[in-house]
């Protein structure tokens, strides 16, 4: 079952023959003995790529759930419930992961030195059960699954730039006064030629001239603050400029609800202690950061 999930969740045989250290060989040879004790077909291979049968389907979500019930007796077994200790992996966007995620975690290793946590900064949304990750840190509104969601904070989508700029050309004082203004566009946020604007529940959708496009947002913020133009990223991600003096906020007023933060775990069955530690380290440590800035 172990290496039928493996092919799976890579893609094809060889993929997971990497993956496991294992000879491609073996790992056909197992799949196609589980297929010949079945009695079914779980896989369409071709020279290319794999795809489950109906049968296979079905027997892979099976699979799943009962490899979860043998690791939860294996982690009850070593005494994972008993004592925080064991391995955690954590994922969070990168910058916010950076400033307010590592520090947070290396204190708490420092604090519980039997826990081990890989930490994995990425901006592209991760599936918990399927990649194996304990939690993810998420920022924005949250879709209905089965996971439980814990909320530490909130941010704000901010415009800013540096006071040189700002002294130059002036300070925007309503959105529509961006038409005059030079722009740095952060693409993972809003769109590249529009940004938008709230009054009350009303949202105004206004051009700007994006003097450069970019996918990062410190890659924004290096242009605004240096002087290129306005920019519209988080507001995690500017504080550290903002209280250099390198950047100031403006049109606070128009600016969208703010997005929640949340820790975000599967709730099914019984929460191993490594996780529930780690839940009641960070999640006061991460509200405390996040309402002073």
């Amino acid at each position: 079952m172990t290496l039928l999930v493996a092919v799976v969740d890579a893609g094809g045989f060889s993929a997971a023959a990497r993956r496991l250290s294992l000879p491609l060989a073996t790992v056909s040879r197992k799949v196609a003995d589980l297929e010949a004790h079945l009695g079914v077909q779980l896989l369409q291979r071709s020279t290319r790529h794999i795809a489950l049968t109906d049968a296979g389907r079905s027997y892979v979500e099976s699979c799943r759930r009962i490899l979860d019930d043998v690791n939860e007796t294996e982690r009850a077994a070593i005494g994972e419930y008993a004592a925080p200790k064991g391995d955690l992996v954590i994922t969070a966007p990168v910058v916010f992961g950076r400033l307010h995620v590592t520090p947070v975690v290396v204190e708490f290793l420092k604090a519980f030195p039997a826990i081990n946590v890989r930490l994995l900064l990425s901006d592209r949304v991760s599936h918990l059960l399927e990649e194996h990750i304990d939690l993810a840190v998420r920022i924005g509104p949250l879709p209905d699954s089965s996971m439980v969601a814990s909320r530490v904070g909130e941010v704000r989508q901010v415009v800013c730039a540096c006071p040189e700029y700002l002294a130059e050309r002036g300070v925007p004082a309503l959105p529509e006064d961006i038409a005059v203004h030079d722009c740095i566009s952060y693409e993972s946020l809003a769109g590249t030629q529009a940004w938008p604007f709230y009054r009350g529940e009303a949202v105004s959708l206004l051009p700007i001239k994006p003097r450069l496009i970019v996918n990062g947002a410190e890659a924004a913020l290096d242009a605004a603050c240096g002087g290129l133009g306005l920019t519209r990223v988080l507001s995690y991600q500017c504080e550290p400029a903002r209280q250099a003096g390198r950047v100031q906020i403006v049109l606070a007023d128009f600016e969208p609800a703010p997005w929640p933060v949340s820790l975000l775990y599967a709730g099914q069955g019984r929460l191993p202690i490594k996780l529930r530690a780690f839940l009641d380290f960070a999640a006061p440590r991460l509200r405390r950061q996040l309402a002073g800035g």
